[in-house]
């Protein structure tokens, strides 16, 4: 009986010690010139103007591959096993305060998505304005074979975007990149080299990851974080039901838990955020809010909108000129969703970074029926409603008529403004954001909405009043949103 009694304490004086992480420590390198003089994805925007610093650097080592150890479930409790090792050399892209007292103490280190054959960092776009007004470091890991060593692209991955500066760069492949991405983190922690963060003390280390890399992410939270125990929690951005194989190879998804939940024995806090586009692919992984998993699904959000395409965009054509990846929509057809997803990803970064500091659980939220659409203005019903979606004035749509375009048109969404059906698309019919199913549905008049401007501002202000005292919106966010509405003359 002693030696039980003695056991337990144990274990729970040992629970309550600080994780030690398990990952690598690589070697940190900075990278010659090269031909272009500025790293691929280096921000057209001027960092300087926001008191913030960029810059590059190499880390090398020998990486560890990982295989399922046991049964997977849909419940996410995954194990794994090392497999193979290789040696490795990738890059990361850094951004930071310059001066350190403006550092917050928080890293949000993206898993770089390549979905578009080479590196973007959607989540810095959308999240840009609290990283960057709050003095958060962020840095772009390039995790994946295709962003080093390129893929059906025109650019042919960072060695041949540049071969002068990237040309050592060495990636074994895929089934390593959860190894890549947790030494990333350790880096950070311990730097073996230069320091990437200049000095600067880490309190708080969050993975970060949108799209396909959600899909890496939560497999990493799953089953790699649990091994390496480098972050202090991870943000889930628009992942679908099915997480990404731990082999790294596209075809091993038929192989993967369908649907692929969040572990609810997590250590550290995950946070999983779906837009509109995302919920009809995502709803059947849903699962109830715990302690250390909450899911957000925001009403009128696109997968990518006009926010992130308009603050990325310059920078994707510095970096990649002609090649710059286009979502293809068909001419004539809806513009893209101009909808609050970069407000909502604003608040739940914060939430995230004061939860995984020991603060309390981010509020939860409503969730979303993507399917059932309120006949008079076309939006969604259900789930978390901003300002933009609970004061309408316009359609907000997650989805979008993708007859005639490209591969990646239908995850911008759609916005239609209620202009007396005046707009090309404006057919009453599927292509129709603002009525898209039969019986014909004229659109609403903002002037009946709204008799007067002072009455459509006092509507958003207690909008926004109440998104701010639900958890769901910053206050920083909600006077630019007031604001917004003063000079809009909607109204009468």
């Amino acid at each position: 009986m002693r030696t039980a009694v003695l056991a337990t304490l144990l274990a729970v004086f040992t629970a309550l010690l600080p994780a030690t992480a398990a990952a690598a420590n690589p070697t940190i390198t900075t990278p010659p010139a090269g031909s272009h003089g500025f790293p691929f994805l280096a921000a057209a925007e001027d960092l300087g103007s926001f008191g913030y610093t960029e810059s590059e650097f190499f880390i090398s080592g020998t990486a560890t591959a990982y295989a399922k150890s046991g049964l997977w479930t849909s419940s996410g409790r995954w194990d794994v096993r090392p497999t193979t090792q290789a040696e490795y050399r990738t890059r990361l892209l850094v951004r930071r305060p310059s001066d350190p007292a403006r550092f917050n103490g928080t890293v949000v280190v993206e898993w770089l998505n390549v979905s578009a054959q080479l590196e973007l960092s959607p989540d810095y776009w959308f999240m840009r304005d609290e990283l960057l007004r709050q003095g958060y470091a962020w840095v772009g890991v390039s995790a994946q074979s295709v962003g080093v060593n390129g893929g059906l692209g025109d650019i042919a991955g960072l060695r041949g975007w540049d071969p002068t500066r990237y040309g050592s760069l060495v990636h074994p492949g895929d089934a390593y990149a959860y190894d890549i991405f947790s030494q990333a983190g350790q880096a950070l922690r311990t730097p073996n080299g230069p320091d990437p963060l200049g000095g600067l003390e880490i309190r708080t280390l969050l993975a970060d990851g949108e799209s396909q890399s959600a899909g890496f992410m939560t497999t990493y939270a799953n089953a790699v974080q649990p091994v390496a125990r480098v972050y202090d929690g991870l943000m889930i951005h628009s992942n679908s039901a099915v997480a990404a194989p731990i082999s790294g190879r596209l075809v091993d998804v038929l192989t993967m838990p369908n649907p692929s939940r969040i572990r609810t024995d997590t250590a550290v806090p995950v946070f999983v955020v779906l837009t509109e586009t995302d919920v009809p692919g995502a709803a059947v992984a849903r699962q109830p809010d715990t302690d250390r998993v909450v899911h957000w699904e925001l009403a009128g959000t696109a997968h990518g909108d006009q926010w992130a395409f308009d603050l990325g965009g310059p920078t994707v054509q510095k970096s990649a000129g002609s090649a710059a990846p286009e979502p293809g929509c068909a001419a004539g057809s809806a513009p893209y969703n101009d909808g609050p997803g970069h407000y909502s990803m604003n608040a739940a970064l914060r939430a995230l970074t004061t939860w995984a500091q020991g603060g309390p659980r981010p509020a939860s939220g409503a969730l979303l029926d993507a399917d059932r659409r309120d006949p008079a203005t076309g939006l969604a019903t259900g789930g978390i409603r901003l300002p933009d979606v609970a004061v309408p004035t316009r359609t907000l749509s997650g989805e979008r008529d993708t007859t005639d375009s490209g591969v990646f048109c239908g995850l911008y969404g759609a916005r239609d403004p209620w202009n007396g059906d005046a707009d090309p698309w404006d057919q009453h019919d599927d292509g129709d954001p603002s009525d898209p199913s039969f019986p014909p549905t004229a659109e609403p008049v903002l002037s009946r909405l709204y008799p007067t401007n002072a009455d459509y501002v006092a509507k958003v202000q207690a909008a926004a009043q109440s998104s701010v005292t639900a958890g769901h919106l910053l206050p920083e966010d909600a006077a630019t949103i007031v604001e917004a509405a003063r000079n809009s003359g909607i109204g009468g």
